[in-house]
């Protein structure tokens, strides 16, 4: 549990490492903070106007490689 606010950083730093290691099709910054992310080429464009969105969109990401990366045989 959080005790202290997702900040605009935090948010940005996150995103990127995501897009860096390429977790997401795209990720653009806005002009006034807000993110558009793309997950896939095929999936639709989201616009993250806060950093706790994006925050929750950067947990889902890593929920899906964590239930993929269990899913996968060794």
């Amino acid at each position: 549990m959080r005790t202290t606010p997702a900040t605009p950083a935090e948010a940005d730093a996150w995103i990127t490492v995501l897009r860096r290691y390429g977790h997401l099709h795209r990720a653009e910054p806005g002009p006034d903070g807000t993110w558009t992310v793309q997950r896939t080429p095929a999936s639709t464009p989201r616009t993250l106007h806060h950093p706790v969105l994006a925050l929750d969109f950067v947990t889902e990401v890593l929920r899906d490689m964590r239930r993929t990366k269990a899913q996968t045989p060794r």
